[in-house]
C-alpha cells in the first residue's frame, strides 16, 4: 500500500478546528438534553450528572492517563495534538451555552443530530493526525496496527458505559441516547479506514 499524502499544516488547522467546533457544539447540545454517550465522554457526562461538577473540568481529566499510551504507542505530535483537541473542546462545553443557547430540543432528534455531529468531527480530527482522547486513542492505534476499525473499538466500549447509565439515569433517557451513540460509531467505522487514512 502506498504512503498516504500528508496534509498541510493549513489543511490540518482548519480540519482540526473544524472537527472540535462540531464535537464541542455536539456535546453542549447532548448535555442540554441530559442524555449520555459512550467512551469518556460518557463517564464525564455520567459523573458531571451526579456530581454536579463541570463536565469540561471532569472531561479533561479523565481523559489524562490515557496520553501516556498515546505518547508510547503514536508518538509525541499526536498525543500534543489530542491534548490540544481536548482541551479546546473542554472550554467549548463550558462556553457555548452562553452564546448558542439551546430551547426546546426534543431529545430524539437530538440524539441523532448529536450523533452525525459528534461523527463528523471526529472524522475531521482523525484525519488530521489527532483523536478526542480516551479510548479514541487505543482505537486508533488498533486500527492503524491490526486494521480493526476503529468504530467498532468504541462501540465494544460503549456498551459498557451504557451498561453503567442504565444503573444511574432514567432508563428513558439512556434509550433516547442510544440512536446518537450508534450514529456516531457507524460514522467513524464506515468513514474512517486504514487503506483510506491513517491517523498519524
Amino acid at each position: 500500500m502506498s504512503e498516504p499524502a500528508r496534509h498541510t499544516p493549513i489543511e490540518n488547522a482548519q480540519g482540526l478546528v473544524c472537527g472540535t467546533m462540531l464535537v464541542g457544539l455536539a456535546v453542549s447540545l447532548l448535555l442540554h438534553l441530559g442524555l449520555v454517550t459512550g467512551q469518556v465522554a460518557g463517564v464525564a457526562a455520567l459523573t458531571s450528572y451526579v456530581t454536579g461538577w463541570s463536565y469540561g473540568a471532569v472531561f479533561f481529566a479523565l481523559n489524562l492517563p490515557f496520553y501516556v499510551f498515546g505518547w508510547a504507542k503514536m508518538g509525541a505530535r499526536f498525543t500534543l495534538i489530542s491534548l490540544a483537541c481536548v482541551a479546546t473542546v473542554s472550554l467549548l462545553t463550558e462556553w457555548l451555552p452562553a452564546v448558542i443557547p439551546f430551547g426546546a430540543v426534543d431529545p430524539w432528534a437530538g440524539s441523532v443530530w448529536f450523533g452525525v455531529m459528534a461523527g463528523f468531527g471526529f472524522i475531521a480530527i482523525f484525519r488530521h493526525g489527532a483523536s478526542m482522547g480516551g479510548v479514541g486513542i487505543v482505537a486508533l492505534w488498533l486500527q492503524d496496527a491490526t486494521g480493526f476499525r476503529a468504530g467498532w473499538t468504541q462501540l465494544i466500549v460503549d456498551a459498557g458505559v451504557f451498561a453503567a447509565a442504565f444503573a444511574i439515569l432514567d432508563p428513558m433517557l439512556v434509550l433516547v441516547s442510544l440512536p446518537g451513540t450508534i450514529i456516531l460509531n457507524l460514522i467513524i467505522a464506515l468513514n474512517h479506514r486504514r487503506d483510506r487514512y491513517v491517523a498519524r
